[in-house]
């Protein structure tokens, strides 16, 4: 590890204007003069993807992918050209760099790439010049030296990928919120900031709605031990760390309450209940790229059973007449869609070692009069499929069950040691 080197990461909203890029600039030259060595990774400014989208679905409905690659690029090379102009306005030597210029080589799946490796041999060339390198996230090159893009959220996994790469000390994420949080604090304004959650938690949190960080950019910082702090753009409070879990600590039981709307459920009615039927439809579903979440299976009437699954909204389009398709080939009955759902979810490394936490969840959403449609656990979390109008209601509840309001209630993750210091000073 190299103690002085970091890598910051700022988001679209942190770059969606001049004044917020001077801001950023003014904060990646602080860190300089406190004695780092800085690798900046941008985010296209806030808006610019969804219009450079909007002006490709002008011209076609189905944009052939690799022209959007081509296409979305363009907006996080503009994000770093400009922050590289105002580190150097203000006397804070920088050059930019391109995913290609980088050496970031992924996959070839266009707009949902995946990181194979990153040389950075470049970026190393310019740390050594006592310059800051700016790099454009959520970009690389494929091996015919196409431009690709890693999907929604792909500059956090640029920035954690390139920490690991450059054996930084640390990868910090600057966003909008001023680190992680037991909830939405939009939807729960007495929602607390956690000092501290570990890779396992985050990743399921990531998973199920919270958008503070890219799953990928997770799965990537655990699998390489690499720390990130969470942090705000727009001011100095100290942030969440996320990092390994400390085996010698007592966990929450419940760290966080998440939500997400942009989930939807399809069902297949009257599938023939036969050996090879599941594997037909989500093999299906995997070769064309599409993510499946929660899988129900009906008990077998009369050789025939529904099966229901879910997945984000905005794959339904795609998803949809590959099950058509399908329902022909397995003699199905039909195929429906429901989009009005949305997914509740609990989070805790606790869980492992306290009973009865479920029950707890099922019984603050039946006081409410909630109906579960699916629910799915893991060691570490619980979820639960509920109409869509009811989220902000259920979030609140759960919220409250647990007591995540009151320090004291989680009084367990009071006894740490203040991690963000300790990782730090390591």
């Amino acid at each position: 590890m190299k103690p002085n080197l970091i890598v910051q990461k700022f988001g679209g909203t942190s770059v969606g204007n001049i004044d917020r890029i001077k801001n950023v600039a003014r904060k990646v030259a602080k860190a300089r003069e406190e004695g780092k060595d800085v690798v900046v990774v941008v985010s296209a400014m806030a808006g610019e993807t969804d219009k450079l989208l909007k002006l490709a679905h002008e011209i076609t409905e189905n944009p052939n992918r690799r022209e959007i690659d081509l296409l979305l690029s363009s907006g996080e090379r503009i994000s770093s050209a400009l922050l590289t102009l105002a580190l150097n306005e203000i006397g804070c030597p920088a050059v930019s760099l391109t995913g290609r210029q980088l050496g970031l080589l992924t996959d070839n799946t266009h707009t949902r790439a995946r990181i194979k490796e990153i040389s950075g041999q470049r970026a190393k060339k310019i740390l050594e010049q006592n310059h800051v390198v700016v790099v454009a996230g959520f970009q690389g090159i494929n091996e015919h030296g196409d431009v690709t893009t890693l999907g929604r959220g792909g500059s956090d996994t640029s920035a954690v990928a390139l920490a690991v790469a450059l054996d930084a000390e640390r990868c910090e994420i600057f966003t909008d919120v001023d680190g992680v949080y037991t909830a939405d604090p939009n939807m729960v304004p007495d929602a607390r900031k956690l000092d501290h959650v570990s890779f396992e938690e985050m990743l399921e949190m990531a998973s199920l709605g919270a958008k503070v960080l890219q799953i990928r950019s997770v799965e990537f910082a655990r699998n390489f031990n690499m720390p990130i702090v969470v942090r705000s753009s727009y001011n100095e409070v100290d942030g969440t760390l996320v990092s390994e879990e400390d085996p010698t600590m007592e966990q929450p039981v419940v760290s966080g309450v998440m939500y997400d709307k942009n989930q939807s459920k399809i069902t297949l009615s009257k599938v023939p209940d036969q050996p090879g039927i599941a594997a037909k439809i989500f093999c299906t579903l995997a070769e064309a790229g599409l993510s499946i979440d929660m899988i129900i299976q009906n008990v077998s009437a009369e050789n025939h059973t529904d099966i229901s699954f879910t997945l984000p909204t905005t794959h339904v389009a795609e998803a949809m007449p590959i099950m058509r398709g399908i329902v022909g080939e397995i003699h199905a009955c039909e195929v429906s869609e429901d989009c009005d759902i949305s997914k509740v979810s609990i989070v805790g490394a606790g869980m492992r070692s306290h009973p009865g936490v479920a029950a707890k969840m099922f019984r603050a959403l039946s006081d409410e009069n909630i109906n579960i449609m699916m629910i799915s656990t893991s060691e570490i979390r619980v979820s639960c499929v509920i109409e869509k109008k009811y989220t902000e209601l259920a979030v609140r509840v759960i919220h409250k069950e647990f007591g995540l309001e009151n320090e004291q209630v989680q009084e367990e993750s009071e006894t740490r040691s203040p991690p963000e210091r300790k990782a730090a000073s390591s």
